[in-house]
């Protein structure tokens, strides 16, 4: 959600600025603008569109610099417009933002009776404003920003540069992500690694409060006191070949495809063996499940779908009672607490806001077992854990997450079998049995993937539906709900995702020859229930689409479409099971025209509240 680049160089930065916001693009935004200095004066650009109309103004004043920052603006405070895209800027000074400053207001009223004047409705111009009011107080760049970042309530990742102190643009976060790159030729900053990789894999993760000197020879961090701070430097395994679209139309049909190359790395650590070992968690992973009685799983979004699945598995076969809470509502309403607990949290990128928030409430209410699930190893919420599982999806840029919820899944499959060992519920037969047929998953879903060309042709019958019922029961329940949401993220079609045995209270009166059905339909101790809903569809003459494994013996018939899949896969189903329903929606949003990788109104790192 948003994003942030900066450079200072020997070289010409403004492309660098430019292809960041590019590789940013992914994150949503609806604006975007640059700010650099050329001899010492500020040039600003803003379009209210995308980062190609913002690249066409800069082409057109053939506009070249040796220092800058760019922004792609997601709008939160302020209706998408010129006006309210950054950079803002204050008699010089410019500044980009990510985050919400939730104490603007006060700040604002304050600046104004200073004689500062407001043109836009963002929180951000405050900030601008607010630093040049301690410029005016006689303080360095530096400093200023330091003191302003400490009036500041919510969350901020910053980026500033300053006409009449061109040597140098500081950088400062809190709850926002932001990292340093450095560079041969130059110092950068960006909200993630991808922006950077045009220059440099050497990157530097600034912590909560931190505030960073760029200069042409160097850097210096500080903490928001103003004492000095060394962080590590980490040298990015990301490469630039792995954010390039290469032979596939979109993004997301790239990341659909990969999910059997994802799914191998991330199960790589039991390819050869024959044994689950909780140590894949953390060193004392053995120690915390073994004395867990609880399992609370708080996440957002696809990731929750994700929880709701491992709800199913930990449960019928570790024993082990779960809940799973969304993140926004969870930090949010009375809970009781129980120090027993593992707290697994579960997060595409590790910033997600809501998510890193209820788990430092939950940290808050004396539960100390954490885990984390994650794609990105250096995130937030990874290091605010004590143990950790990253999953190896690689990047992804498509907004409708696919690998990354598929990787997931198979996270939380071998938590379910570490918790199911140290609790004494996995028999040595049904360690290798699980383990074989979790080695074998990427060759299921490269089957599942070969089914495109028919799902292709169902697409085709969605494009002018308005509404959409997507049904599963049991563990596939969350995968009918995922296969809802991607519908709806991507073609706009309003879908909703009920567990089937619900029909009869309520939906089944939205049924009729205009409301497709879409149906789970897996050959598992649920199948005849999930057979006598199906019926209840076709009387009332709805429309079916199953995707029904082999042994489903669902018959194809007038109004009933049947996609079967290659082979049945017991417990780790869902994971097969959510392929067609990605590849479903994807090509309904190609027949509707719409943009595929990046859908109104969303982003792909939600990273404020």
């Amino acid at each position: 959600m948003c994003g942030i680049v900066t450079a200072i160089s020997t070289q010409n930065v403004v492309p660098v600025l430019l292809e960041g916001l590019r590789k940013l693009e992914y994150r949503g935004y609806d604006s975007a603008g640059l700010a650099v200095l050329y001899n010492n004066d500020l040039v600003r650009l803003r379009a209210a569109g995308r980062v190609a109309d913002l690249a066409a103004m800069a082409d057109e004043r053939s506009l070249a610099a040796n220092i800058g920052i760019a922004h792609t603006r997601w709008a939160t405070h302020g209706e998408p417009s010129e006006r309210n895209a950054h950079p803002h800027i204050s008699d010089g000074l410019a500044v980009v933002h990510n985050g919400i400053i939730e104490n603007y207001e006060e700040i604002r009223e304050r600046l104004t009776a200073k004689g500062f004047k407001f043109t836009s409705e963002t929180d951000t111009e405050t900030i601008a404003h607010l630093v040049k009011d301690k410029l005016n107080e006689g303080l360095d760049l530096f400093e200023a920003v330091r003191l302003a970042a400490n009036e500041l309530e919510g969350a901020y990742a910053i980026g500033v540069v300053c006409e009449n102190d061109s040597t140098r643009a500081i950088v400062a976060r809190k709850g926002s992500p932001l990292l340093l790159g450095v560079g041969e030729e130059g110092m950068y900053a960006a909200s993630d690694t991808s922006a950077l990789l045009q220059v440099t894999r050497k990157v530097i993760y600034l912590e909560d409060g931190d505030v960073a000197e760029l200069k042409l020879d160097g850097y210096r961090i500080c903490l928001s006191d103003g004492t000095p701070v060394e962080r590590g430097i980490t040298v990015s395994s990301l490469s630039a070949d792995a954010i390039e679209l290469g032979q596939y139309r979109h993004y997301m049909q790239k990341e659909i495809f990969e999910q059997p190359q994802a799914l191998a790395n991330t199960l790589e650590m039991i390819a050869g063996g024959n044994v689950v070992s909780p140590q894949v968690f953390g060193a004392q992973a053995g120690e915390v499940l073994g004395a867990t009685r609880r399992v609370l799983i708080i996440a957002c979004g696809t990731s929750f779908h994700a929880g709701l699945v491992a709800r199913y598995w930990l449960e019928s076969i570790a024993g082990i009672p779960c809940s799973v809470e969304i993140a926004s509502e969870y930090r949010y309403r009375t809970s009781v607490p129980d120090p027993d607990t593992l707290v697994v949290v579960i997060s595409q990128s590790g910033e997600t806001a809501d998510t890193l928030a209820a788990l430092k409430h939950a940290k808050s209410l004396g539960m100390n077992k954490t885990l984390a699930i994650c794609n990105v190893p250096e995130s937030a919420i990874v290091r605010e854990t004590a143990l950790r599982f990253i999953t190896r999806a690689g990047p992804e840029i498509g907004v409708a997450s696919t690998k990354a919820f598929t990787t997931q899944l198979a996270a939380l499959a071998l938590l379910t079998l570490s918790m199911a060992k140290v609790n004494g519920r996995l028999t040595e037969e049904d360690e290798s049995r699980y383990l074989t047929a979790m080695r074998h998953l990427p060759v299921a879903v490269a089957k599942v993937l070969e089914l495109e060309p028919e799902i292709e042709q169902w697409a085709q019958r969605f494009a002018s539906k308005q509404h959409a019922l997507f049904l599963g029961r049991g563990r596939h329940w969350p995968i009918a709900m995922e296969g809802a949401l991607k519908l709806k993220e991507i073609s706009y079609i309003h879908a909703e995702s009920y567990a089937a045995g619900e029909l009869k209270h309520g939906p089944l009166a939205l049924v009729d020859r205009d409301m497709p059905v879409i149906a789970v339909a897996p050959a598992d101790e649920l199948i005849e229930k999930l057979k006598s809903n199906l019926q209840e569809v076709r009387a009332r003459g709805g429309e079916l689409y199953v995707f029904a494994d082999a042994g489903s013996e669902i018959p194809e018939s007038d109004g009933v479409h049947i996609l079967h899949m290659p082979e049945h896969y017991g417990m780790l189903s869902p994971v097969l099971h959510v392929i067609p329903l990605q590849l479903l929606s994807y090509h309904a949003a190609l027949v509707k025209g719409t943009d595929v990788d990046k859908p109104r109104n969303l982003a792909k790192s939600v990273t404020v509240e």
